[in-house]
């Protein structure tokens, strides 16, 4: 006769029993012959089983960072090929050479500039009886010149005037258009000096008539600050000259 089994004094610890499969279900379910409602439940439990345990969370979707495309010329040193040579910027255009002056507005653009020292010093002395013109500056004399003052009728005024106006090209608008090159007004009703014809006697409407190329060489020596003296002494000497201006 068997003795009965002795008493564990520690019960054995239990395993977890393991779930089984969705296929084992499925197949333990149609070897049992049992009520449509039976199936129909086993089916559904089946079919819910399949669907949770094949089901994923889908990975969210990631775009692929858009890295900025490198530069040229890093694209070039990382393949080691030459870059093409780079092209000088054009040069600026030069500047637009001012037309030349013509003399007549040169020597009226001149008149109008700053008196400078050397013209402000610059004096000039007419002896009517001498028919004779002295330039003078300070006390050096720079140039002298015979002269045809005005006629009888037409009397050169006299007396110390500055010079008003100066052009190079001027006619007269009271004696039939006359030329006067190289015109330095002296007073405001015409009388000036500007080159002419001298005959070697007074023979003007007034004005002071100077020879051509003096006319133009004075014309340079002059400036707004020139003072010129007109007289009816004979002076004997360029010293005493200078002492009437």
């Amino acid at each position: 006769m068997a003795s009965p089994p002795k008493s564990r004094s520690r019960a054995a610890p239990r395993r977890a029993a393991a779930l089984p499969s969705p296929a084992s279900l499925v197949a333990w379910l149609r070897g049992r012959r049992r009520g449509g409602l039976t199936k129909r439940f086993a089916l559904f439990c089946a079919s819910t089983g399949l669907l949770l345990g094949s089901a994923t969370v889908p990975a969210a979707e990631t775009k692929p960072a858009v890295e900025p495309a490198p530069a040229p010329g890093l694209i070039a040193v990382a393949l080691n090929v030459p870059l093409p040579p780079l092209v000088p910027a054009p040069p600026p255009a030069p500047a637009p050479t001012p037309a030349p002056t013509p003399p007549a507005e040169a020597a009226a653009r001149e008149a109008t500039q700053p008196v400078r020292g050397a013209a402000r010093s610059v004096r000039i002395l007419v002896s009517l009886p001498l028919q004779r013109l002295y330039v003078f500056r300070g006390e050096t004399l720079l140039a002298t010149s015979p002269v045809s003052t005005g006629r009888a009728g037409h009397r050169t005024p006299t007396g110390r005037f500055p010079i008003l106006q100066k052009r190079v090209r001027h006619f007269s608008n009271l004696y039939d258009n006359a030329p006067m090159p190289y015109m330095q007004r002296l007073t405001h009703d015409g009388i000036a000096l500007h080159g002419g014809r001298l005959p070697g006697y007074p023979a003007s409407h007034g004005c002071i008539r100077l020879p051509q190329g003096f006319a133009r060489r004075l014309y340079r020596m002059t400036s707004f600050a020139t003072v010129v003296t007109i007289t009816s002494r004979r002076p004997k000497s360029s010293r005493e000259a200078h002492r009437l201006l």
